[in-house]
C-alpha cells in the first residue's frame, strides 16, 4: 500500500502574509495614535478655554446678592418702615439623603408643630430645584442656639440671616404704606414680562400694596454678586470677587405720624376714613382707613386662619376706605353745586326761594323732602349752604340738568382717579345719561337729577376725592394732585418731588368762588351754621360743610329712626373743611360709616384734627426743636419682634 504524499509549506507566502498583516496593524495603530494626538491637541490647545470655563463653573459659583430695601420716613424724619435682621433655618433638599427623617429630627429638636412641617412640604413643591427651603422662617434665640450645637449632625441644613421689613407703627399706616411679602408665581410672571427676573434673583420679598408697591423700583435697589470657590459638596471655600449691591433709595412722605396717630385714635376702630391734605402743595398729611390690620403679619407669611379672619370680617379691614370706599357725597358737595348754579345763571347771590320743607317736580305728585320737615322759609345761596337746605338745591338741579352737573363736577375730580400715588384706588361714580344707559340700559329721568342735586342717588365718591374737591374750592379752582411722596434721598442728597398740577377751573365770574366759600364759612361760624357747636372757641377760623349720606332709600312719608334700623343701614356721617379761612393751609374730609348726622359725628373729628395740626405747628414754632414723639405715641409702637414661632 502506497504512503500519502506530504505537502510542503510555502514559507515565502507566509512571510508575505505576515508582512501584510504587520503593515495593516501598524497602519491601524498609527491611525489611532493620530486620532488620540489630535484629540489631545483639540482638548489641550483648541478647546482649552472652553473646558477651563466648564471646570471653573463646577468650581466657581456666581451668587447674586440682594440689595437692602430703602427705608420710609414721614415728613419729620420719623422711621415708618425699616429692615430688621431675621434668622431662618433652611434645608438644601438635594444635599440631604433622607429628607423626611431629617425634618422629623429637627421638629423634635426645635419643638415644631405639624402645621410648620406641612407648610415646609407645601413650600418645597412650589420652590425651584436646588433652592433652599425654609423650615423655620423666624428662629428664636433658643432655637438658633439649639441647632448651632447640633449643626454637625445635619448635612445640608444651615441658618441663614437676612433683613426683613418691619413696620414699627403696626396698623396705623397699613393702607398707606402697604406691605412687602414673599414673591409668588404671579409676581414672577409680572417680573418676567418686565424683563426684571435677574434683578430679583436673590430677593425674597416684593411690595404688594400701597407705597411699597407703587415705588417698588425705587425702594428695591440693584442686586450685586459674588464669585465663590466651592468644593465637590457645594460648600463655599473662599470668595474670589465681590460686587456690592446698590441699596434702594430712602423716601420721605408728606405724612405726619402725629396726625396719623391722632386720626386713628379719633375713629377708635369705627368704620370710616380721615384724609388731611396740605392746601399749599397737595401733600397727604394723614390718611386713615378704619378698621385696619397689622401689615407685619404678611411680611413673614400670614396663616390661612388669620387671613380668612380678615377676609370674612364684616368690617372689611382689607379695603382702603380712603381711596376705595365709595360713599354718596351727600351735602358736602353743595358748595360746588352752588358754584355751578351761579356759573350757569340758574341762581344769583341775591335770589331767594321759599322752602316749605319739600319740593316737587312740576306736574307731579312726588315730594322730595328737606331734612328739616317744616322747612327753612326764605333761603338764599348763603343760607342754603350754611343750613344745608335741600329744597334750594332740588330746585337748582332741576333748572341746570344732569348734563351740566356731570360735566362741571367732573372738573372737581368726581368720577375719576385722583392721581394719588398708590394703586389701590377707585374712580367711584359721577353719573350721567350715558353712564346709566351703559350700566342699566335705562334712560335718565328727572327724578334722578333731583337726588343728584344733594349728592345722593347714583353719585358716589371717595374720601380722597372729597378732600381734593374741597382743596380745589379753597384754592379757587387751582388743581393740585394729592401726593404721598415728599422727597427722595440718595447718595447725591435729597430730591424734592414737585407738586403735580392740572389746568385750573375757570368760572365766568371769578367772584362766584367767594360766594361758595362764604357759605362754607357760615356753616362753622354763623349762629345758624350746622357745625357751629363742633368748632366753638377755636383759635383759628375754619370753613366747612357737613353731610349726612343715606345708605338705604326711604319711603316718601317714612320717618328716619336709627333705633329701628340695622346698624349697617344707618346714615353715614360726612364732613369736609379747610383752615384758616383766608389763607388755607390744611384740608380734611371725614367719613364715619353708619354714625348718623355729619355735624354731630364727623365735624368733631375734623375739629380735633385741625386742633392737632395747629397745636403742633405752634408748639414747634415756639420750641424751635426737632420732632419728638410723646410717650403716649411711643406706647403704641410695637416692640422689636421676639422672632417667636408663627
Amino acid at each position: 500500500m502506497a504512503k500519502p504524499s506530504i505537502a510542503m509549506r510555502d514559507h515565502s507566502a507566509e512571510s508575505r502574509l505576515f508582512a501584510r498583516r504587520v503593515v495593516v496593524s501598524l497602519f491601524i495603530v498609527v491611525s489611532l495614535l493620530a486620532v488620540l494626538l489630535y484629540n489631545l491637541h483639540y482638548l489641550q490647545v483648541e478647546s482649552f478655554q472652553i473646558y477651563k470655563t466648564r471646570s471653573n463653573d463646577n468650581r466657581i459659583n456666581v451668587l447674586p446678592v440682594a440689595p437692602n430695601r430703602g427705608l420710609i420716613y414721614d415728613r419729620n424724619g420719623v422711621l415708618l418702615a425699616e429692615n430688621r435682621p431675621v434668622f431662618s433655618l433652611e434645608l438644601a433638599t438635594e444635599k440631604i439623603d433622607n429628607l423626611d427623617d431629617t425634618v422629623i429630627e429637627l421638629a423634635n429638636l426645635l419643638s415644631l408643630d405639624q402645621n410648620r412641617i406641612d407648610n415646609f412640604y407645601k413650600q418645597k413643591k412650589r420652590q425651584r430645584r436646588f433652592k433652599p427651603v425654609a423650615l423655620v422662617p423666624r428662629l428664636t434665640q433658643e432655637q438658633a442656639a439649639l441647632f448651632s450645637v447640633n449643626q454637625h449632625k445635619y448635612q445640608g441644613v444651615t441658618i441663614e440671616a437676612r433683613l426683613k421689613r418691619f413696620y414699627p407703627f403696626g396698623d396705623t399706616l397699613t393702607h398707606t404704606l402697604g406691605y412687602v411679602a414673599k414673591i409668588n408665581s404671579r409676581d414672577v410672571e409680572r417680573l418676567a414680562k418686565q424683563d426684571k427676573t435677574a434683578e430679583y434673583a436673590a430677593t425674597h420679598d416684593i411690595g404688594k400694596q400701597g407705597i411699597e408697591r407703587f415705588y417698588e423700583d425705587m425702594l428695591h435697589g440693584k442686586p450685586g454678586y459674588q464669585e465663590v470657590e466651592v468644593n465637590n459638596r457645594g460648600k463655599i471655600i473662599r470668595t474670589l470677587k465681590f460686587v456690592p449691591p446698590e441699596p434702594g433709595k430712602d423716601i420721605y412722605l408728606n405724612l405726619d405720624i402725629r396726625l396719623q396717630i391722632k386720626a386713628q385714635k379719633l375713629l377708635d376702630g369705627r368704620r370710616g376714613s380721615v384724609v388731611m391734605l396740605d392746601a399749599k402743595d397737595g401733600g397727604v398729611l394723614a390718611m386713615i382707613s378704619s378698621p385696619s390690620y397689622d401689615p407685619n403679619l404678611f411680611v413673614h407669611g400670614i396663616s390661612s386662619k388669620e387671613y380668612n379672619k380678615l377676609l370674612q370680617s364684616k368690617s372689611r379691614p382689607l379695603i382702603n376706605r380712603a381711596t376705595q370706599g365709595r360713599y354718596p357725597p351727600a351735602s358736602t358737595i353743595k358748595p360746588q353745586m352752588a358754584l355751578l348754579g351761579l356759573n350757569e345763571g340758574a341762581i344769583t347771590p341775591q335770589k331767594k326761594i321759599w322752602d316749605p320743607g319739600w319740593w316737587q317736580i312740576p306736574n307731579t305728585s312726588k315730594r322730595f323732602r328737606d331734612w328739616k320737615r317744616w322747612g327753612h322759609g326764605w333761603v338764599d345761596v348763603y343760607h342754603a349752604i350754611e343750613q344745608s337746605c335741600d329744597t334750594y338745591f332740588y330746585e337748582m338741579a332741576y333748572q341746570v340738568g344732569i348734563d351740566k352737573i356731570s360735566d362741571f363736577m367732573s372738573k372737581f375730580g368726581f368720577g375719576d382717579y385722583s392721581g394719588i400715588d398708590i394703586s389701590e384706588e377707585t374712580a367711584a361714580i359721577m353719573p350721567s345719561r350715558g353712564w346709566k344707559r351703559a350700566r342699566f340700559n335705562q334712560p335718565w329721568y328727572q327724578g334722578d337729577t333731583i337726588s343728584i342735586g344733594i349728592g345722593q342717588g347714583y353719585w358716589t365718591s371717595t374720601p380722597v376725592q372729597l378732600a381734593q374737591a374741597t382743596a380745589i374750592l379753597a384754592r379757587r379752582g387751582d388743581i393740585i394732585v394729592p401726593r404721598l411722596l415728599k422727597s427722595i434721598r440718595s447718595d447725591s442728597g435729597f430730591l424734592d418731588v414737585p407738586p403735580d398740577r392740572k389746568a385750573p377751573i375757570k368760572l365766568k365770574n371769578e367772584a362766584d368762588w367767594q360766594v361758595a366759600l362764604d357759605g362754607m364759612y357760615g356753616v362753622i361760624n354763623k349762629q345758624t351754621g350746622t357745625a357751629r357747636k363742633a368748632f366753638k372757641d377755636t383759635r383759628y377760623v375754619a370753613a366747612g360743610k357737613s353731610g349726612t349720606a343715606q345708605v338705604i332709600n326711604m319711603k316718601e312719608d317714612e320717618e328716619y329712626d336709627p333705633e329701628k334700623i340695622a346698624e349697617h343701614h344707618r346714615d353715614n356721617a360726612m364732613f369736609v373743611a379747610y383752615a384758616p379761612f383766608e389763607k388755607p393751609e390744611v384740608i380734611t374730609s371725614i367719613v364715619v360709616e353708619n354714625a348718623g348726622g355729619g355735624s354731630s359725628h364727623a365735624a368733631p373729628v375734623a375739629r380735633a384734627m385741625f386742633d392737632k395740626y395747629f397745636d403742633d405747628k405752634f408748639l414747634l414754632h415756639d420750641a424751635a426743636a426737632p420732632l419728638q414723639l410723646s410717650q403716649e405715641q411711643l406706647d403704641i409702637m410695637p416692640p422689636h419682634p421676639d422672632s417667636a414661632e408663627e
